[in-house]
Parts: structure tokens; C-alpha cells; sequence
């Protein structure tokens, strides 16, 4: 017995040592964050509208249910089951899991399924039952729900509708040429712009957006998937070239009038920050001329369309970058907040409607991230915030009045936040570089506290590398967070080869204290595979302040390249690091920087990796390219010195080009234009296009892409056994 005892022992301790040596398969380092690695979670956690309860579902055996639960008593109560939703609309099990849920106040919420919208409603005994809501037609998309007064709006091809409180269609816009579209985000969702249907607070008017499109010049989309191939045409304004026009209209339901606001000339001007007042009778617009250094924050009539005044002005010799709403004070018609980054760095300011500033809300060196909350008898707002560390964001409440400022959280790491109507209590949902997703919820006063979740960490049997947080710094000391991740039977003695992953853009933040700490499974993937892996946050990425991001103006891929390079010196300067194998990967801004050091510096990286790159920035968008590099006309030496179609010929390493074939975002043109300067150079490169309109590879098979990714940078810099 003893010796079949110690021979369990041993087998299980030899099972334990087995799992905890577990190897990352490519689907797991693609996709399995969110599938099988995923961090426990409680679905659809949040708020119940005018109340200090939480909703969430949960699985009940074969079923799933939709729960409540009261803050601080902990009172938990199921509001209805999906077996109950299925037999009530559908009686059959038709639904495998609760659709997204939204509320329309405490006693009702809604779900869509595909154009059908149905109800769940508490009744007069307190069961809740489900209905049918409405039908839209089935070409309608951009559907926008007013839920107060039950109105839907929604477009038709490039045309707008409503269906009104008293449930009849009514067609808002008329336009026969495709090239105007009504209702749909414009300016390609620059500015924060995300929707092009704003009902007014009470439901009583509709603002929408207008584009004119018929001076932006035809791009042609070939779909490959047909026989023989089809174009579809889309309007890309290219950098320097034509650009739409963009108007926003207001229609009364009652009397199917439409107005539009008289923004002026020149028309090819940005319409940003649309934002009603509470009484309904004006409309805010943040207007930005084209060349994004001077904005305008303008007050329309909303009844007639005229405009009344200009609140202020913003300008910067370089960009003024509006992103938000204005946010209106509780209770207040002549006040809101204001989102500025006026003073270096993104802070909030409280105006009156007179255009007066009250006071300037927040400010320091770090930025305000979110605001995510108030609480309108004590004054004070909820904001998430990078002020402990640009790797981490904290929840702090700030008095509107005064400025006092106190963080509600404790623990380091990531926090995303969510606070009651009332703003007496905070849900946190938070993660470090050791922790994964824990969820708290506390009142703001701090005197009590709840873990809801703590998540068992999906990867603790997995071989997971040493990652080390490293500080370097830029030509002109600005400090350059990174991250090295070692290989995982790392050897001291031995020299490894280094794959360098970046992306270096303009309003992207790669690392931050979160789990997993590496930020990417694919990086461990490649850790176990024998590699050391090192990316970094250069100038010109976000969340560091305007001096940081504006450092790359008018000289895209120069300044970002030189920080990379101080990645790539401290890099060569650890002995385990064998400098003559190292490579390069990203994709969009990334797969442009890519490309960009293996033409401009070609001794440095013996591989690259490009994915969907920009070749040419006159082949970019106006919005973004002029905002960061001005126009062609303006800025001829910036756009020569960054285009790398004139650079193929420097190429000495090896380069795979990775790109869409209708890639509506950077347009396949890149990669053919470059592939033609490649053969005129006699330069090898090779190539790997996807099918699809997709620019970050959503709809294809990305974990085929990453194997391919990864088995290119085995065959030229494959570990030494």
C-alpha cells in the first residue's frame, strides 16, 4: 500500500508539474482571451435606471436568468427567465442566451433581435412579461431608439425615417442621389463621432446628420468572391483633395417639418460635438475648419435653424481635437461641462450657455479619461483618470464648484467604473498585472464595500514568461514606458532573437497595467517558441498629454521611429539579445512603421511583418492625415520623407506584406502601388492578401493569419534549440 501510495504521489505530482507547463495552442494565443481563456465575468452587469440595484444574468442549470440585486442589503431577486421569454414570444426555445438588454426606466427594458424589438415589462403583481415592441423593415440600419416616447429612427439606404410615438412611418429625407446620406456618422468617425441620429431629451424633435458626398472622388472595392468580379464604389476623400460637405437637419415628428442649422461657409468645415440643451430649444455644435487648428463652440435655434452665437474659440498652431459632448449639470439648462485639452492636456471646464468659464474643473499633468458619473446634491462628478500613472486609471470623484478631487478605489491596475443614478454607489470592475478581473462594488462615501467577483486565473497551469516593466527615455528625456517579455525557459548564457511588436499611432495606448500582464497572448505564444518580445508606447501615442501626441506633427513615422530605436538600443545593449536575428511586426499605423524601418533604417531588423500599411499618407484620409501631417500642398517634404513607395530599393531584410483586397481604411492601392516600385527596384517582398472589406481582419480567419505570422518569423529567425 505504501509503495502504490508514493507512486500516486509522484504521478500526481508529475500531472500537476504537466499543467502548470502547459503550452499556448495559436487558436489560444489568437482568440482565447475571449473564448476558452476568457476571465470569469458576471454578464450584462450594471445599473437598474433611478435605483441602487444591479442587474446581471446567470445560468440556472439548462436555464438562464435575469437577476436583480440591492445595494448594500445584498437582496437578490430574479426579474424573469429566458425559458419564460421563449415560451412567452416564441413558445419554443429559441433564444440560447439573453440578447443585450437596455433599459427604458426601472419597471422596463427592451432587447432587439436583428429589425424586431420586443418589451419586458413589470406588472401589477410584480412578474414580469415579455412582448412584442415593433418591427422595422428589413433594410433598416443605424436604428436608434427614443424609449421614453417609443419613437424609432432608422435609415434606408442613404435615407432617413421614423416611426413616431403613434406608430406610423413617417420618411424624413428624400434624396434620390446615393452620394447624400442622411443619418449615418460622417467625417469616416473621426472627432468621437460614432451615430448620426440625436432625438432631443424629451423625444420631441430628431437632429440628424446630412452628408454630401457628391464632390469626394469614386473609389473603386472589388468583391473577388463573384464571377466575374464586381465593384462597388464608395467616396474616399483623400488627404489634400475634395472633401464632403456635412449639414445637420432637425425634424419636428408633429408637424414633419425639417430645418437645417445655417453653419455657414466653408462647408467642407467638421460638425463635431452635436449636443441638445435639456429644454430642447437649441443646438450645440463644436464647428472645426479643415485645417483642425481652430474651433468654434456654436449655439443654433433649434426651432428655426438660425444661429444665435459663438460660446469661445479654440485654436492651436497645430490641432484642436474635439471628442466630446457637452454634458449639462443636473438640474441645470445653463451649464455644462467642457472637454478641453487647452492647457496640455485633456481636462474639464463648467461654462454657462453665456459662454462664460466658471471655473476649470480639473487639471494637473495626467488626464481625465471618462466621465462616467455625478451626484447633483453634493456637486460632484465621477471621472476615471491616468493622474497615479499613464499605465493605470483610477476612479476619483471632483466637486464641479471647487476642483477637490479624491480617488475612490484602492487598488493598482485598470478600473472600469459604472455609478447608480444617484451617485451614492460605484460598481468597479478592475485588473493588474497579477490580478485578474476582480469586481467590487462600494458606496462613494467609502464606509462600505463588496467584492462581487474575483476571477480564477484562466491561465495558472500555462508555461507564462517573466515580463519586466521597462523605462527608457526619449532624445529629449520624455520618458518611454515598454514591456520585455523573456523567453520561457529563458537560459542567461544564451543569445535569443527579439521580435519587436508596435504601433506608435496617434489615440492608441499599448500597455498598461491590466491582465494579462503581457497584454497580448500571442506575445507568450511566442515567448514559449523561444523569442524574447519587446513593444513600447513612442510620442505620438495617447493618454500622455498634447506635448507627447503632437511631437510626430508633420513628420508621421520620424519622431515615433527614433523612440523605437532607443527600444532597440537598450534592446542590443542586453547580452542575451542576439542583434543580427531580430524582427518587427504591426499592423495599420503599426504595419506603416514597420514598413518604415525596414526601408529608412534597414540594418536594424532582419524581419518584418506589415499589416494593412499605409505606403503613401496623400492615399489617407483628409481627417486623420491633414489633423497630423496638414495637406500635401502644405507639407510637401513630411509627405515625401514618409512616403516608402520612393524607398523600396533601401529594403535588405525580409518583409511580408499582410493586406484586406478591399480594405475600405487603407485601400489595397498601398500594398500594389508599393508591390510595382518593389519589381521596378528589383526588391523582394513577399506577400499575403486576405478577401474581405475588413481592415483589421475581423472577418477572415485571424488565427490562420497569426500561424502564418509566426511561422514567417520562425523561418528566418528561428530559435537555436
Amino acid at each position: 500500500m505504501r509503495t502504490t501510495f508514493l507512486m500516486l504521489a509522484m504521478a500526481l505530482g508529475a500531472s500537476s508539474l504537466y499543467a502548470q507547463q502547459q503550452q499556448f495552442t495559436i487558436e489560444e494565443a489568437t482568440i482565447g482571451l475571449s473564448t476558452n481563456l476568457a476571465q470569469d465575468q458576471l454578464s450584462q452587469l450594471n445599473w437598474i435606471p433611478n435605483q441602487s440595484s444591479l442587474f446581471y444574468t446567470v445560468k440556472t442549470g439548462v436555464d438562464e436568468a435575469l437577476i436583480t440585486q440591492a445595494m448594500p442589503s445584498l437582496t437578490t431577486d430574479t426579474l424573469i427567465k429566458l425559458s419564460a421569454i421563449n415560451q412567452s414570444l416564441f413558445n419554443r426555445s429559441a433564444l440560447r442566451s439573453f440578447p443585450e438588454l437596455q433599459w427604458i426606466n426601472a419597471d422596463q427594458l427592451y432587447f432587439a433581435l436583428e429589425n424586431h424589438y420586443f418589451k419586458l415589462s413589470k406588472q401589477a403583481d410584480h412578474h414580469w412579461e415579455a412582448t412584442p415592441w415593433q418591427i422595422l423593415p428589413e433594410q433598416a440600419t443605424n436604428a436608434t431608439v427614443e424609449p421614453s416616447t417609443g419613437q424609432f429612427a432608422y435609415t434606408v439606404g442613404n435615407n432617413l425615417f421614423l416611426i413616431n410615438a403613434e406608430g406610423k412611418e413617417q420618411q424624413i429625407t428624400h434624396d434620390s442621389d446615393a452620394a447624400i446620406v442622411n443619418g449615418q456618422s460622417v467625417h469616416r468617425q473621426e472627432f468621437g463621432i460614432d451615430r448620426g441620429i440625436f432625438f432631443s431629451p424629451k423625444g420631441n424633435y430628431l437632429a440628424f446628420y446630412r452628408m454630401d458626398q457628391r464632390m469626394v472622388e469614386d473609389y473603386p472595392l472589388i468583391n473577388w468572391d463573384e464571377t466575374p468580379a464586381t465593384v462597388h464604389f464608395t467616396k474616399y476623400p483623400f488627404a489634400g483633395r475634395a472633401s464632403h460637405e456635412v449639414s445637420l437637419g432637425v425634424y419636428n415628428p408633429k408637424t414633419t417639418q425639417t430645418v437645417f442649422l445655417q453653419t455657414g461657409e466653408p462647408k467642407d468645415h467638421y460638425l463635431t460635438c452635436v449636443t441638445w440643451s435639456p429644454d430642447e430649444k437649441s443646438i450645440y455644435i463644436a464647428l472645426l475648419n479643415r485645417e483642425q487648428n481652430h474651433l468654434w463652440l456654436n449655439q443654433y435655434d433649434a426651432s428655426s435653424g438660425r444661429f444665435i452665437k459663438t460660446l469661445f474659440e479654440e485654436t492651436d498652431p497645430k490641432y484642436v481635437q474635439p471628442l466630446h459632448e457637452l454634458h449639462f449639470l443636473p438640474g441645470k439648462n445653463d451649464e455644462f461641462i467642457w472637454w478641453s485639452q487647452r492647457d496640455g492636456f485633456m481636462h474639464l471646464y463648467r461654462y454657462n450657455t453665456a459662454g462664460k468659464l466658471l471655473n476649470q474643473v480639473t487639471k494637473g499633468d495626467w488626464l481625465v479619461n471618462e466621465l462616467v458619473g455625478e451626484n447633483a446634491s453634493k456637486k460632484l462628478l465621477y471621472i476615471t483618470s491616468s493622474k497615479e500613472s499613464p499605465m493605470e486609471k483610477h476612479s476619483y470623484t471632483v466637486q464641479w464648484e471647487t476642483g477637490k478631487l479624491e480617488r475612490l478605489d484602492q487598488d493598482p491596475g485598470t478600473h472600469q467604473v459604472a455609478v447608480n443614478t444617484a451617485g451614492d454607489f460605484m460598481l468597479d470592475t478592475w485588473s493588474n498585472d497579477s490580478t485578474p478581473r476582480s469586481i467590487d462594488v462600494f458606496n462613494t462615501k467609502k464606509s462600505w464595500k463588496k467584492r462581487l467577483l474575483t476571477s480564477k486565473n484562466p491561465l495558472a497551469t500555462y508555461q507564462r514568461p517573466k515580463i519586466e516593466n521597462v523605462t527608457l527615455h526619449a532624445d529629449d528625456g520624455t520618458p518611454l514606458y515598454g514591456k520585455l517579455i523573456y523567453p520561457t525557459a529563458f537560459d542567461a548564457s544564451k543569445k535569443y532573437p527579439v521580435i519587436v511588436y508596435l504601433y506608435n499611432g496617434p489615440n492608441v495606448q499599448l500597455l498598461a497595467n491590466s491582465f494579462p500582464s503581457s497584454g497580448n497572448l500571442w506575445y507568450e505564444y511566442m515567448a514559449q517558441r523561444g523569442y524574447i518580445v519587446f513593444t513600447m508606447d513612442g510620442r505620438g501615442s495617447s493618454n500622455r498629454g498634447l506635448k507627447f501626441e503632437q511631437a510626430t506633427f508633420r513628420q508621421l513615422g520620424t519622431v515615433e521611429m527614433n523612440d523605437q530605436m532607443q527600444g532597440v538600443n537598450y534592446l542590443k545593449s542586453l547580452p542575451f539579445v542576439d542583434a543580427s536575428r531580430m524582427g518587427i511586426h504591426g499592423w495599420s499605423f503599426g504595419g506603416f512603421m514597420t514598413t518604415s524601418f525596414m526601408l529608412r533604417k534597414p540594418a536594424v531588423f532582419k524581419v518584418g511583418v506589415a499589416g494593412g500599411p499605409v505606403m503613401d499618407w496623400k492615399m489617407y484620409e483628409v481627417m486623420y492625415t491633414e489633423r497630423y501631417m496638414d495637406t500635401p500642398q502644405e507639407n510637401p517634404i513630411g509627405y515625401e520623407d514618409a512616403n516608402l513607395l520612393t524607398k523600396t530599393g533601401n529594403l535588405k531584410g525580409n518583409l511580408l506584406l499582410i493586406h484586406g483586397t478591399s480594405d475600405s481604411t487603407v485601400v489595397w492601392q498601398h500594398s500594389i502601388k508599393f508591390l510595382k516600385q518593389a519589381i521596378k527596384t528589383k526588391t523582394q517582398v513577399d506577400y499575403f492578401v486576405y478577401p474581405g472589406y475588413e481592415h483589421n481582419v475581423r472577418g477572415y480567419d485571424r488565427v490562420h493569419l497569426m500561424q502564418k505570422i509566426s511561422d514567417y518569423f520562425d523561418h528566418y529567425l528561428k530559435p537555436e534549440d
